[in-house]
């Protein structure tokens, strides 16, 4: 085993709780191989303080190129974070990264990533010219191992999984109360700022409403930290400000030991989707974006709809057909993360791979 220095890169420490689960399950993966660690983070202070790894300001760049000349390989360890759809700068940020630590002569290594959309011209350039640069890049579902197909991409390429799945199921808190009412059964809601957010805001409120007549008890779950609160403010105002919900928890474990006693999760966050198959809670996925579509695919359990053609009693009724199949829901969910967690693991199993010199079969490269 080659033991490293490796320079992490994601969308870490930005209040985000979908990629901090990433690296989490990335440092749960690669704990016992003895690897010096250091992370690009919005906040290197609360990364220290959650993850016990030392970090370093990502917009700083004098920093960021220091770190560059220390490491052996750049690993950027998952996330959409070669997209175009939120803005272009994504994508032009973690291909200046890749740059950067070619010139300096270091191994480049994508791991359990999704691909896209990316929609624009200079997007697909500097993403293409990034993944070609790299010594491999790792995707987390077929539907990303297309798009870098279609995008031509000629290095080499491993399917595998998001590392959020390495994440094991927690131990229950001692101090955690029951979410339910009497016989009410808890259900988490995940929503995420979309479009106008008008129409996310009256789909969520009304969503809640025809869980509470139906003896649910829906609980809001902010997976977005700067993002998701002002959201899920604005739906309770329209409930009257009777929905309960889980706000400013800092860390992916906090929401896994609440996932545990829900009975399900309607889901726009895909991480909230991953985070309850990660305890065993079904998730009904609502999509707005291809990777919301292509973990549903992967979990076998249902089709995700488009948020932007669903309303409310559609959405209940397609969620209570759901639910009234939890038990073989579940049987699914089990046998589905069974067959992920290898390809999970094998993120791992790719970092090493390129940090000893190996190619894809484990044999050494040999010079030519």
């Amino acid at each position: 085993m080659t033991l490293s220095k490796l320079l992490l890169a994601g969308y870490f420490g930005c209040g985000n709780l979908g990629d901090d689960s990433i690296l989490l399950g990335f440092l749960d993966g690669i704990r016992s191989l003895g690897h010096d660690v250091t992370l690009l983070s919005g906040a290197p202070d609360d990364t220290y303080r959650n993850y016990r790894v030392s970090s370093v300001p990502r917009r700083e760049m004098k920093d960021v190129q220091a770190e560059i000349a220390k490491c052996d390989a750049l690993v950027f360890p998952g996330g959409s974070i070669f997209q175009d759809v939120t803005s272009v700068g994504s994508a032009m940020y973690y291909a200046n990264l890749v740059k950067r630590a070619k010139v300096a002569g270091k191994k480049i290594i994508l791991l359990g990533q999704g691909i896209g959309p990316l929609n624009t011209l200079i997007g697909r350039t500097v993403s293409v010219q990034a993944f070609n640069t790299a010594d491999v890049v790792a995707v987390r579902d077929p539907a990303s191992l297309n798009a870098l197909r279609k995008l031509g991409v000629k290095t080499r390429v491993e399917l595998t999984a998001d590392p959020a799945l390495l994440l094991a199921e927690p131990a229950a808190s001692p101090d955690q109360v029951a979410f339910g009412v009497g016989s009410m059964r808890t259900i988490g809601l995940a929503p995420r700022p979309w479009g106008k957010n008008k129409e996310t805001v009256q789909l969520f409120a009304e969503m809640a409403r025809l869980l509470f007549k139906m003896n649910f008890m829906p609980m809001f779950i902010q997976m977005d930290l700067n993002l998701d609160g002002p959201l899920i403010a604005a739906i309770a105002a329209q409930v009257g400000g009777k929905v309960p919900d889980l706000m400013r928890l800092n860390h992916p474990v906090d929401i896994q030991q609440r996932m545990m006693r829900m009975d399900a999760v309607i889901a726009m966050r895909l991480h909230a989707g991953i985070l309850a198959t990660t305890v065993g809670v079904p998730a009904f996925m609502l999509s707005y974006d291809p990777k919301v579509s292509a973990f549903a695919k992967l979990m076998q359990m249902h089709e995700a709809p488009m948020v932007e053609s669903m309303n409310a009693q559609r959405l209940f009724d397609q969620f209570e057909r759901f639910l009234k199949d939890r038990e073989a829901n579940v049987r699914v969910l089990l046998h589905q993360r069974a067959d992920l967690m290898p390809l999970a693991r094998k993120n791992i199993e790719v970092l090493e791979s390129v940090l000893s010199g190996q190619d894809a079969r484990g044999h050494k490269k040999v010079a030519q």
